[in-house]
């Protein structure tokens, strides 16, 4: 029996979940594959979605029309804002997640979306003809036909789970990794390396004396991730805390050998950002001790998430860890923790579109292109599920620049530079971080995704009304003014300094929030603005009547940081001059002997299409730069 879909996607984490949605919802008549439908989109690491930097690529899956941020918001267990008292760039939102929840409700909405058909079967091969994938073998010997297929196999390419000096193949702990995918593909040309990543224990809830750990809660006043109205108000639920201690470091660091890592059984890098106990232990012997989450998994279990106390060492020594712990002297593992290393494709490999440079038709993204975390592969499923419907209808590439997203730096990154460890979002990888807020993803995407086909009527219309109310706001701050008298009451209920000021002065509202010490929270317009000042008059008459502000914390980061926003708009501008000078397909970095032989190696390999993007290879100096700018322009 022979089969034949416009898109075959492989693998349904949160990667495969956003690319077969992203494809099915552009028309597409889309096959995802899985090894288990019951695994769909599940969270065999943290119970969470968001936090630093990550939360700004929910935000932006969702201003596309993505479901990742839909997800969160159905089935979250706590909301918390994290940096708040930093400035807006840095500002990030985090889910705390009912993992049982969440993998339900997108496995739901793949089920109910057109055009997606679910199937559980192994991919064992890719069918190949002319440098062309057209289709997928599984291991039953099915032969499915497709014009495009998108790989996102996770950590199961070649997997291994280590505890200590045990290990056996696996993808994830009880679930059978895919051994005959990764070396065929190898065998067509595509280089592979090696990763780990790890996880923690997990403990049984009853077992637990939460008597005297410290009380994480959730935000009082929740915010979301998707800007859609309607979303569900949960009760939340607390997380504890818990610490090392000088016993806990003397347990680790007398059974280091034998952890996998340190023994030389794993070789392969792990996530620099999320390293293991033991290497916290090691790298930080100074710091007499980590805090560890008590994370709740589920309201369908009982079992807590042990977070930071990612390890791989064997089981007996778990235990003694964990019974170190203050409130866990007679906790019970439920689950122990584990390593597992897996082949990955690195990067520079594939375009920006995420389509391999050498096999025509395949995509790929996730875990297997690099990275770690669930968010930077459904941003990566997303953009390739994207490309694979651009590719299969003869469209050109949809590719996010810098400037735009967090989604394109995440994605530039990966194609310009070589990853050896997995790659991990962080605000400070992207140098326009002001401008990429997570407040304003929406406005940035929105419309993009709207020309995509992604954003429906419901959707826009949202979008439409937010747009509205903010710039309706924006003109009124503009043009009230307001008795400074009464200002300075509310600043020294505050305990602010007051604004000096002559008899009967007034201020505007926006030069109010413009001030370091006074934020929309206390901009009390019910109180503060005359009623009978003749500007406020005049925008009632235009039904421009502000009572309070929906979108106060977006306009007060607009006012406060327009001159930073304006300064970093102009770099962008500079920056994309260099982005439009293309570099010709083809083109024979090695004869340009002008160029030094380290970064002709490193142009060659990454094979940049533009001169911007070649700025940003490792080993490229100015210099070398301008030369290769010299010799485009001379043949272009």
């Amino acid at each position: 029996m022979e089969r034949s879909f416009d898109i075959i996607v492989i693998g349904g984490g949160h990667s495969g979940s956003e690319a077969a949605h992203a494809a099915a919802k552009l028309g597409h008549k889309t096959l995802l594959i899985t090894n288990n439908i019951d695994q769909i989109a599940s969270m065999p690491c943290n119970p969470a979605i968001g936090g630093p930097a990550k939360s700004h690529l929910v935000k932006e899956i969702d201003a596309l029309g993505g479901i990742m941020g839909l997800a969160a918001d159905a089935t979250y267990l706590q909301m918390k804002t994290l940096n708040s008292s930093k400035g807006p760039a840095v500002r990030a939102l985090r889910a705390q997640s009912d993992k049982r929840e969440y993998a339900t409700w997108v496995r739901q909405y793949l089920e109910a979306t057109e055009n997606l058909t679910i199937y559980q079967a192994s991919a064992q091969s890719l069918i190949i003809e002319n440098n062309k994938a057209i289709g997928v073998v599984t291991k039953l010997d099915e032969k499915i036909l497709a014009k495009a297929v998108v790989l996102t196999a996770g950590t199961f390419l070649e997997g291994r789970i280590f505890s200590g000096d045990k290990f056996e193949s696996a993808g994830r702990a009880g679930e059978q990794p895919s051994l005959e995918l990764s070396p065929k593909l190898q065998n067509l040309g595509l280089r592979t390396g090696r990763l780990k990543t790890g996880t923690p224990p997990r403990i049984d809830k009853t077992t637990i004396d939460f008597s005297n750990l410290e009380l994480a809660p959730g935000d009082n006043q929740l915010e979301w991730f998707s800007f859609l109205p309607h979303r569900p108000v949960r009760q939340q639920y607390p997380c504890h805390i818990t610490r090392t201690n000088e016993k806990t470091h003397e347990i680790i660091m007398a059974n280091l050998e034998k952890s996998p890592m340190y023994s030389g059984l794993v070789q392969a890098s792990g996530p620099r950002y999320c390293p293991s106990i033991e290497d916290k232990v090691v790298r930080f012997d100074k710091n007499p001790s980590h805090h560890f989450f008590l994370e709740m998994e589920s309201l369908s279990s009982n079992e807590i998430y042990l977070q930071g106390c990612s390890t791989s060492l064997p089981i007996e020594v778990q235990w003694q860890i964990v019974h170190s712990l203050p409130g866990l002297e007679n906790a019970v593992i439920t689950r122990p923790a584990y390593a597992v290393e897996y082949d990955y494709f690195p990067a520079i490999q594939f375009k920006h579109n995420l389509e391999s440079k050498i096999i025509s038709g395949l995509f790929v993204a996730g875990q297997v292109l690099g990275t770690s975390g669930y968010e930077e592969a459904a941003a990566q499923g997303l953009i390739a599920g994207i490309n694979a419907a651009h590719f299969v209808n003869d469209k050109e590439p949809f590719v996010l620049d810098r400037s735009s997203s967090y989604i394109g730096t995440l994605v530039d990154d990966l194609v310009t530079k070589e990853i050896n460890d997995p790659y991990r979002m962080l605000t400070s990888r992207s140098e326009y971080r002001l401008i990429l807020r997570q407040d304003n993803a929406d406005t940035r995407l929105t419309p993009i995704g709207r020309e995509l086909g992604l954003v429906n009527d419901y959707r826009w219309h949202c979008f439409q009304a937010k747009q509205k109310r903010i710039e309706t706001e924006l003109q009124y701050l503009k043009s009230v003014r307001v008795p400074v008298t009464k200002v300075n009451k509310d600043l020294e209920k505050q305990k602010h300094e007051p604004i000096s000021y002559k008899s009967g002065a007034k201020i505007l509202l926006a030069d109010l929030l413009r001030r370091a010490d006074f934020d929309y929270k206390y901009l009390n317009l019910t109180a503060l603005v005359d009623k009978e000042d003749k500007e406020h008059k005049r925008l009632a008459e235009k039904g421009i009547h502000v009572d309070g502000l929906a979108y106060g914390y977006e306009l007060d980061t607009m006012l406060k940081y327009d001159g930073y926003i304006e300064r970093q708009s102009l770099q962008i501008e500079d920056m994309k001059k260099f982005e439009k000078i293309k570099i010709p397909e083809g083109f024979d970095f090695k004869a340009c002997e002008l160029i030094s032989l380290e970064a002709r190696d490193k142009l060659d390999k990454v094979r940049p299409q533009s001169i911007g993007q070649a700025s940003r290879v490792g080993g490229v100096s100015p210099n070398d730069l301008s030369v290769l700018s010299m010799i485009v322009k001379t043949k272009s």
